[in-house]
């Protein structure tokens, strides 16, 4: 801030921290010259030093009250340090304003203000209520700039950084005068012109002192006295003034030579000694002795004005330009090192395809190793960092809250308040209009009466405006810290959706690595048995080295989980180690995938699920089943589909009927149904850990149906179609509605029949649907005698429960339920266009036969075969 109003101009050396340079001229109340003082006064005109006395209520025991405190913000850091007065070289404390919250209370005593920070409430009090409303308001637009980026530099740097940052600063400043208007800048007792003017006054000097900061009270008043002696042995006052004591060596100051720049001086006058009051001399020789830690804030009259504010200009000028400079080669270094990260990949890539043996290529692969390593820590890293994000914007959304909490209660009792002002009014309103019902009171009474309420009335009214302007500043902190919390959420998205990228190129990588080890293991066979027991030491490792991470330090994030979100092994565990390997590296692919398709497609797809409201039939709804259904939608999405296809059939208690005639006497296909039951998906934990419920449940609901169509009784295939409506609709009875759904209404009639016609009639319709859609995959398997019904009847007997990943699965499973058989013929046929040139490379009839048992299971791309299936 400048000086008050009144004050005379003055000189003085830079405040670390401000912005505006040495000797600004103002107006009455610190404005420019030109600007008027009234509500629609832009903020900006505000003065940029923020600093004054305020006290603080704080100490222990005898001596805890109220404090007098010389405040100062220092702009760079976002810190309020305060001392016991001006001209202390160190401060006693700071206060982190980044993520602080104000409050003022209305029943509290005038000027009464608190600072609330995630670890401690300040309690700070003004001279008046317009000091208060002042410092409340600036505080508030210092925090905003701080989390705005905005850089503090003079109006010229503010305008270099375009025209984007202020438009920004402009727009918060007319937000927050809609909620409380501008507060003009109280005379004399808020800035730099505050540090001239007499400490507060305190109950006694021992009050004031802080024990809490015994050390830096006595380094302060060590520094004063030093101060003093020093001003008393060089000041030139005139007869009359303090003068050291006897006795006291006198220290004597060399002049200073004149400065030639400064107009109106010359050598003449310079030699005139100039009469000077003590205390103005102490603030010089304190302002020449102030460090960077906390800045002093004295000023003297000087006749070389205009040459130390050109010296300032140029300060400003060179600290803006080196800030730039230093950010141009944080740039270059930068773009040096990925510059260098670019050139070490290309030397690693040309040397491994240069590399003449074995042992320098694994040489090569053991330092990929080593920088997975690195990447994982990386993320390790960001994870930390994220966690750290989550729990500042719970903070600050607990801080919400709790000013919601108490903007109602302040409404509550302003209601309450306005109530009682009602009442008030209608009875001295009565009491006006009905005379003659009372009796005749003494005029001297009657005035005194008349004056109490009319007292009454002026301390109503003082509260109610009191109400007001403490609900407009509410109203804009609400609004200031609510914009900031959405900021912090913004950058928690934005660090997700980097660490996703980053597991997703983690996984990516991982991958490539498992694939080269396979490549070289093939490539190696039985020529060196050393260099072969190697890769299958290192195959063994990179197959145990996500559980081995995972136990040995619980932070570090993996990018696969053992299981999936419905209980399936992401990785099956196959017998034969060359099978182990194709499934973690498919395991991989599908993580990354899935990771990278998160914030561009699930997101918007969920968005879309969510705001869909009551389920009908519509062509909506029939795109959005083909993409698939989100997990958390997918039971509700469910059940309807099956609603809709046996509504019929359904009747109150049905399901608990066909239990209790299971009970009651026994079924043929009870023993088949047991037999089964331990082959439902051995890979899924849930039919396979012997605690688990699903067995049973789906024992039960075998039953249930064998007795709801006895003329098919059991089929083999209908446990596992059971076991998927268990999986995702939990229920016993809308699993069991489900396969209804599936076998009488959805499939043709005899398809689960003990001679299965409808299945034999719907695979000689694939292969003629085969041989118009892919000729070519069809005449290579005609020329190799390879039968595709082998492979493709148990897809449409169980669909496709035993072929895809859960992924894939249950995104077929949206659309069937919804549309019926010809989804099943859609991906029947996108499957086979997936994986066509990968079977017509291969050139061996049992070797295709191999690879169709399990090709399925290498989709890991849910989005292609949904793409090619709709077409």
């Amino acid at each position: 801030m400048e000086g008050a109003q009144g004050s005379p101009p003055v000189s003085r050396s830079p405040v670390p921290g401000s912005d505006e340079p040495a000797g600004a001229a103002r107006g009455p109340g610190g404005l420019p010259p030109g600007e008027s003082e009234g509500c629609a006064r832009p903020l900006e005109t505000a003065p940029k030093k923020l600093c004054g006395y305020l006290s603080k209520f704080g100490g222990k025991g005898p001596i805890r009250g109220w404090k007098s405190r010389w405040f100062f913000y220092d702009e760079r850091k976002c810190h309020l340090y305060y001392s016991r007065t001006a001209q202390d070289a160190n401060p006693l404390d700071s206060i982190d304003l980044s993520s602080a919250v104000f409050d003022c209370k209305a029943d509290a005593d005038e000027g009464t203000f608190e600072i609330k920070t995630p670890s401690r409430v300040i309690t700070l009090k003004a001279a008046t209520k317009q000091v208060m409303l002042y410092w409340l308001q600036q505080l508030q637009m210092k925090r905003w700039e701080f989390h705005n980026g905005l850089p503090a530099a003079p109006d010229a740097a503010l305008a270099g950084n375009g025209p984007a940052l202020r438009l920004e600063l402009e727009q918060e400043e007319a937000e927050l005068e809609e909620f409380l208007c501008p507060v003009q800048t109280p005379p004399g007792l808020v800035g730099v012109a505050a540090a001239l003017q007499p400490v507060p006054a305190q109950s006694s000097a021992l009050q004031n002192i802080s024990l809490k900061h015994l050390g830096t009270e006595i380094q302060n008043t060590m520094y004063n006295i030093r101060g003093n002696r020093q001003a008393q042995g060089a000041g030139h006052g005139p007869p009359g003034e303090d003068s050291p004591p006897s006795g006291e060596p006198v220290r004597e100051e060399q002049p200073l030579p004149p400065n030639p720049s400064a107009p109106g001086d010359d050598p003449a006058d310079s030699a005139k000694p100039a009469p000077k009051s003590s205390l103005t001399a102490n603030l010089i020789q304190k302002a020449k002795r102030q460090n960077n830690t906390f800045p002093l804030f004295s000023e003297g009259l000087t006749r070389n004005r205009t040459a130390q504010e050109k010296v300032l200009a140029l300060e400003q000028q060179v600290l803006i330009l080196t800030k730039e400079l230093k950010s141009q080669k944080e740039l270059v270094r930068i773009l040096h090192k990925a510059l260098e990260a670019a050139q070490q990949e290309k030397r690693a890539s040309s040397a491994y395809l240069a590399a003449a043996e074995d042992k320098d290529r694994l040489e090569l692969v053991r330092h990929k190793v080593r920088q997975i390593a690195e990447l994982g820590r990386r993320v390790e890293a960001l994870e930390q960092e994220r966690e750290g994000l989550v729990q500042t914007a719970s903070l600050r959304e607990q801080q919400v809250q709790e000013l919601q909490r108490h903007v109602q209660l302040l409404m509550d009792k302003n209601q309450a308040k306005q109530q009682v002002i009602c009442q008030l009014l209608e009875k001295v309103t009565q009491d006006f209009m009905q005379p003659h019902n009372r009796p005749p009171a003494p005029p001297d009474a009657a005035d005194r009466d008349f004056l109490s309420q009319q007292e009454k009335m002026e301390h109503l009214k003082d509260d109610m405006e009191a109400y007001r302007t403490q609900n407009r500043f509410l109203n804009s902190e609400i609004h200031q810290v609510t914009k900031l919390w959405r900021r912090v959420a913004e950058r928690q998205k934005a660090l997700l959706m980097k660490c996703a990228y980053l597991q997703a190129k983690n996984c990516q990588v991982e991958s490539k690595y498992l694939a080269g080890l396979r490549r070289l293991q093939e490539a190696v066979g039985d020529e060196a048995s050393e260099c072969s027991e190697l890769l299958r030491q290192l195959t063994q490792e990179a197959l145990q080295w996500e559980a081995g991470e995972a136990s040995a330090d619980s932070g570090v994030l993996s990018p696969i989980s053992e299981y999936d979100e419905y209980g399936f092994l992401t990785v099956p565990n196959y017998e034969v180690e060359d099978l182990k390997l194709l499934a973690k590296i498919q395991a991989l692919e599908v993580c990354s995938h899935h990771l990278l398709a998160h914030e561009a497609v699930e997101r918007p797809r969920r968005e879309r699920w969510a705001a869909l409201g009551e389920l009908a039939p519509s062509a909506e709804l029939k795109q959005l089943l083909r993409a698939g259904v989100p997990r958390e939608h997918r039971p509700r999405v469910w059940r309807w589909l099956v609603r809709r296809r046996v509504q019929h059939l359904q009747a109150p208690g049905r399901y608990q009927e066909l239990l209790s005639r299971g009970q009651a006497c026994s079924q043929p296909a009870a023993r088949q149904i047991e037999l089964d039951l331990n082959r439902t998906f051995p890979n899924n934990k849930h039919f396979t850990c012997p605690s688990s419920s699903f067995p049973e449940k789906l024992r039960r609901v075998l039953l249930a149906f064998s007795w709801q169509n006895p003329s098919i009784g059991y089929c083999q295939g209908l446990n596992r179609l059971a076991a998927i409506a268990l999986l995702v609709l939990d229920e016993e009875e809308s699993a069991f509605w489900c396969l209804v759904a599936i076998v009488e209404s959805i499939m043709p009639a005899d398809y689960y029949s003990k001679t299965l016609t409808s299945s034999q009639v719907d695979q000689r319709v694939l292969q003629d649907l085969l041989s118009e859609k892919l000729p070519r995959l069809m005449a290579h398997l005609g020329q190799h005698r390879v039968d595709l019904s082998f492979i493709t009847f148990n897809w449409f007997l169980v669909v496709f429960a035993d072929s895809l990943i859960s992924s894939i699965l249950l995104q077929v499973w949206d659309a069937f339920l919804y549309e019926g058989t010809k989804v099943v013929f859609r991906y029947a046929l996108a499957i086979f266009k997936y994986n066509e040139e990968e079977i017509l490379r291969l050139q061996d009839g049992l070797e295709i036969c191999q690879y169709l048992r399990f090709f399925t299971k290498t989709i890991c791309d849910s989005r292609k075969p949904s793409l090619t299936a709709f077409l």
